[in-house]
């Protein structure tokens, strides 16, 4: 049996699971389509978003002046370790948190203007 044959039975036995009928004898409900939000769930998700955001430049912060200071340790003691390394890591990472939030809205649009 090829690969795509063990795809392509999944596929019919997830498809034939989705269309069956509900045991309790009713019909499996579907979403709505254009539904809409409850009330205030937009102003919580956004609340928790923000902090999210908010700790995660606060945790690229320590990140940075911990990642200096153990450098600056290390260079006192003649010690030498891969300093740059970890601290591209922290950097880059510091990069994907603050270009988080921009690139989901260019990806998927913030709603309002029908992109």
């Amino acid at each position: 049996m090829s690969l795509s044959d063990i795809y392509y039975s999944s596929l019919a036995r997830v498809t034939t699971l989705l269309a069956a009928p509900d045991p309790a004898g009713g019909t499996v409900p579907q979403p709505s389509i254009n539904g809409t939000l409850p009330t205030g769930l937009a102003t919580k998700v956004q609340q928790v978003l923000s902090l999210i955001a908010w700790g995660g430049t606060a945790a690229g912060v320590v990140g940075v002046l911990i990642t200096g200071a153990v450098m600056a340790i290390s260079h006192k003691r003649g010690e030498s370790s891969e300093h740059m390394s970890r601290l591209g890591m922290v950097l880059g990472g510091c990069i994907l948190v603050a270009t988080a939030g921009p690139i989901v809205s260019w990806v998927f649009g913030t709603g309002t203007s029908g992109t």
